[in-house]
């Protein structure tokens, strides 16, 4: 019996096939229409491998001889029209194999499901939200992202915080009026989610997905969701989403050997499983696949308006053979390592997304020094604009947590990432995965005794805003939580009855709000014109200078101590004859520490470190300092000005003798200093 595809499907379904419709979600899944005079629903899946197929629910009493599917095409795809179904009603496709097994999926393209343990879709339209954020899409489309300041907060939703009753979690629109207003005030401009794609285990942290098209229902309606995301957009806050190209569960209502067959994952053993993590990996090379993966992305960009997707496991999805030991793998058709058709995929990803979106951010999590992520794919890259810097990460995680003494022997982590800081376009994260499994807190990182690790915890993060590269840091290190991330419970936001909780939480929001306010750090974060070190070789006292520059010359100099040693003379080179003020210091009183902001010190005319002249001044031990160069001048003008002092003090008598007896006495004088 030939097949006849709809003609009006006949683009979308070529292109599906190709590899290339980036809108599969528009004609898959489950969509209100009007057919013959009556208002249902049309479904339609993919299920090559698919002896038969039917759409079951409440609605049909689950029965699979109720409303069985046509295959409308000879590639498997699947479709059928059921009058009279309602919003919320819930679906899965029985799927008959080709061995005579009869599995029940949830829909790859649904857009909405029942909330866990359950795991049918639900029918609904995602259309009709009126959305309030034009002028937040407008100016992203005109905003340069590689010149802009971009501090971002990953959060995880489950457990940002909690109700008294932890088993109850707060709806969408509930997290966002706690959550926006206090990452306003937090001085963060955007917020990285965690996956929200629908997952069954929470203990997956949404790693684990069988909805890829389905916001979670944990917390409400994807119009929930989509609100969700205006009120942060209108407010100013960009929204990044966790997304998982890599991998996917083996529940039996999810991708799973969709079709009875290896349908979305490779057929290769040696391809097919991440063993570790229990998961099934996506065959990359097959273009019904890249057609779902690509609408997937798309789809989230476009009807959800989010600003940018952070690519989970990059590296797992590169090699061949990563994570695959005692050599279970196959060599590329070069004798390789390198997945080739992953990196095809990645570089169709990207250049089908940057061409539909101006001002997106594509945000690859790659863990190894694969070359070009964040170049174009038109000169071989793979076509993401920035990356996590994880080598940077892994370094000054091992360096802070070694004690004093040793870092004089450690010195490269703590330089070393400036020098490949312009090979890429950098994130420096630190995530969530840092802070969980017995990697213990951030707090608890720090050596020494645990009054003293705020200090150097305050270090750290100055560091790190200093540093070039966009920021990134996970919840609750904000204001130090003590204990590791645990994703059943909220953050401690209870220690923040603690004065040093309380003083870094403060340290933390001044931090961010000089960030965004200082241009210098952040304006150039790609190349070296926006960085130049002054000092990163004195080992034995761990502390380094340099210089952070914006486009118009303007600059802040950066100085780090990383030994709980204070200097109370230190010197090092700076570029001009001016006074250099210390506009910010992690030592402040008001952050527990013992200096002020203000204090100026005038450069000599003593070359120092290269530079034509040099200061010296006190370094707090455990610290560091922002100056600034104000009143740049020539020492000439100094000389000028000492030498006319005397000649204004000769002057006075003579201005007394002829002054009148009501003037002779200047208000303020008193007759003691007159004499």
């Amino acid at each position: 019996m030939e097949i006849k595809i709809p003609k009006e499907l006949d683009v979308p379904f070529y292109l599906f096939h190709q590899g290339n419709n980036a809108e599969a979600y528009k004609v898959f899944g489950s969509h209100f229409i009007g057919k013959d005079g009556k208002t249902g629903v049309i479904f339609r899946v993919w299920a090559p491998k698919a002896k038969s197929v039917s759409v079951v629910g409440d609605f049909n009493n689950w029965d699979r001889t109720a409303n069985v599917m046509d295959k409308i095409s000879d590639a498997g795809i699947w479709e059928t029209f059921i009058p009279g179904l309602k919003k919320y009603d819930n679906y899965k496709y029985s799927i008959e194999s080709s061995y005579g097994q009869i599995h029940l999926k949830a829909d790859p393209y649904g857009t909405h499901m029942e909330t866990r343990p359950n795991t049918a879709s639900k029918i609904y339209d995602i259309s009709g939200y009126k959305w309030q954020d034009r002028e937040w899409m407008k100016a992203k489309e005109e905003k340069d992202v590689y010149r802009s300041p971009m501090n971002i907060y990953e959060l995880h939703l489950n457990s940002w915080f909690k109700k008294e009753d932890e088993e109850e979690l707060f709806a969408y629109m509930q997290l966002a009026e706690k959550l926006i207003p206090y990452i306003k005030k937090m001085g963060y401009t955007h917020i990285e989610m965690m996956p929200v794609a629908e997952f069954p285990f929470d203990g997956s942290w949404g790693y684990q997905q069988i909805g890829y098209y389905a916001p979670t229902s944990r917390f409400g309606t994807p119009h929930d969701f989509m609100e969700f995301v205006d009120y942060c957009h209108t407010h100013g806050i960009g929204v990044i989403l966790d997304w998982v190209p890599a991998h996917f569960p083996k529940d039996a209502a999810g991708l799973y050997e969709f079709d009875g067959d290896y349908c979305y994952e490779y057929s290769d053993p040696n391809k097919r499983e991440h063993y570790n993590w229990g998961t099934r990996v996506f065959d990359w090379g097959k273009p019904e696949v890249q057609s779902f993966l690509i609408s997937n992305a798309n789809y989230w960009i476009s009807e959800y308006h989010i600003d940018g997707l952070r690519v989970d496991a990059v590296a797992s999805m590169l090699y061949l053979d990563y994570d695959r030991q005692g050599g279970a793998w196959t060599p590329n058709v070069h004798g390789g390592n390198e997945n080739l058709e992953a990196v095809a995929f990645l570089q169709k990803l990207n250049a089908a997304l940057f061409s539909r979106h101006k001002g997106l951010l594509m945000i690859a999590e790659e863990s190894t020094a694969w070359p070009m992520v964040t170049k174009p794919t038109d000169i071989g890259g793979l076509g993401f604009n920035f990356k996590w810097n994880m080598g940077w990460m892994n370094d000054m995680l091992s360096y802070m947590s070694m004690s004093p003494e040793y870092r004089q022997y450690n010195h490269d982590k703590l330089t070393f990432s400036f020098y490949y800081a312009f090979s890429e376009n950098f994130i420096l994260p630190i995530s969530h995965d840092e802070v969980v499994y017995g990697k213990c807190s951030m707090l608890d990182k720090m050596s020494g005794p645990r009054e003293k690790r705020f200090a150097s915890l305050r270090t750290f993060l100055a560091y790190m805003t200093a540093h070039p590269g966009k920021k990134l840091t996970f919840m609750g290190q904000e204001f130090a939580q003590f204990r590791e991330w645990n994703y059943k419970t909220g953050l401690d936001w209870d220690v923040l009855e603690f004065p040093e909780h309380k003083q870094y939480q403060d340290f933390v929001k001044d931090m961010n709000h000089f960030y965004l306010e200082n241009t210098p750090l952040w304006e150039i974060d790609y190349d070296w014109s926006g960085f130049s070190w002054i000092s990163n070789d004195d080992y034995k006292n761990s502390i380094i200078a340099f210089r952070r520059i914006d486009s118009k010359g303007e600059e802040l100099i950066a100085v780090c101590n990383f030994l709980p040693e204070e200097h109370e003379v230190y010197s090092f080179g700076v570029p001009y004859y001016a006074d250099y003020q210390v506009v910010f210091t992690t030592d402040n009183v008001k952050y527990g520490g013992e200096s002020k902001s203000g204090t100026k010190y005038t450069a000599k005319c003593e070359p120092m470190h290269g530079l034509e002249y040099s200061i010296t001044l006190k370094i707090p031990a455990m610290s560091a300092m922002f100056l600034k160069p104000v009143n740049k001048r020539s020492p000439e003008d100094d000389v000028k000005k000492k030498a006319a002092k005397p000649a204004a003090k000769k002057a006075k008598p003579a201005a007394k003798k002829t002054a009148s007896p009501k003037t002779e006495k200047p208000a303020g004088k008193t007759p003691k200093a007159d004499k």
